[in-house]
């Protein structure tokens, strides 16, 4: 027969037991280098124009990517403005994450990321809502964060429209983003899928790797406007629908069929082998 003294300790003991919160949480903090070694041409100049191979496009986006002209980068509003969210994790620059922690109970309450072209995104873990449909969207959009084991999973919306590849294929400021973040000791996989009812019929998923860099130093990126372009005030560099003559050079310089090259969700899939054609 336990005393009232022993109950009430034991009783007391329970109590901080429970509220006391258990945190599975993984520590992404550090500075990281991406590993170099994967095919990805957004990393070494861009991909070639035309090149919509194996992302789940529609016609909307076909069509703005065919207009696109890659000296519209030229232009004063261009010159200094960030990689969308869902495209600077798959450049060649280096990323910074540091952490914030409640004081009180050590937990992570919001990591920060920061790649060399990009603004800092918070990727908020206290539980916070997202904004409502008509609030400001930015470069960074607005970014939660859960655990989900030792994998932590990033939602983010009310996003600045961008591109999804550096050849004119658009994303909408109606996507949402998630990602998924994975650390193996001084590895971390950054696991990105863009869903956006515009452009995408399908989910774009991408995958990068990271391995962890102590001694690596991320420089700070003063960007000033100058005139790159002598051009007459008002221009936009375009091309009219159905005019663009680069169109075909990566389905001719590769030999591969042009209704291939022209992208959409079938051309991910080996199934798509038996409808190609060659090339007029």
């Amino acid at each position: 027969m336990l005393s009232s003294g022993l109950r009430n300790v034991i009783l007391v003991a329970g109590l901080l037991f429970a509220c006391t919160p258990v945190y599975a949480q993984i520590d992404f903090s550090g500075d990281w280098a991406p590993i170099m070694h994967e095919d990805n041409l957004e990393r070494v100049g861009g991909p070639m124009l035309g090149d919509y191979l194996g992302i789940p496009i529609n016609d909307a986006a076909r069509r703005r990517a065919e207009i696109w002209e890659a000296s519209i980068q030229t232009l004063p509003e261009w010159q200094c403005r960030p990689h969308g969210v869902d495209y600077i994790t798959n450049g060649p620059s280096q990323v910074r994450i540091s952490k914030e922690v409640d004081p009180v109970t050590r937990a992570i309450t919001a990591f920060h990321a920061e790649w060399l072209r990009s603004v800092d995104r918070t990727l908020y873990l206290d539980g916070r809502p997202h904004p409502p449909e008509w609030a400001e969207h930015t470069w960074a959009g607005f970014s939660t964060a859960h655990f989900e084991g030792e994998m932590l999973t990033i939602t983010t919306t009310h996003i600045k429209e961008d591109y999804v590849r550096r050849n004119g294929l658009p994303r909408s400021d109606k996507a949402t983003v998630r990602e998924h973040l994975i650390r193996n000791g001084e590895y971390l996989t950054w696991v990105t899928i863009t869903y956006d009812p515009v452009y995408l019929t399908e989910p774009l998923i991408k995958t990068r790797e990271y391995r962890l860099q102590p001694n690596l130093e991320i420089q700070p990126y003063p960007c000033t406007v100058v005139s790159e372009v002598d051009r007459p005030a008002g221009t936009v560099p375009h091309n009219l629908p159905g005019t663009n003559p680069m169109l075909k050079e990566f389905s001719e310089q590769y030999k591969i069929p042009i209704n291939a090259t022209m992208g959409g969700p079938e051309t991910a899939y080996p199934e798509f082998r038996s409808k190609l054609k060659q090339p007029d």
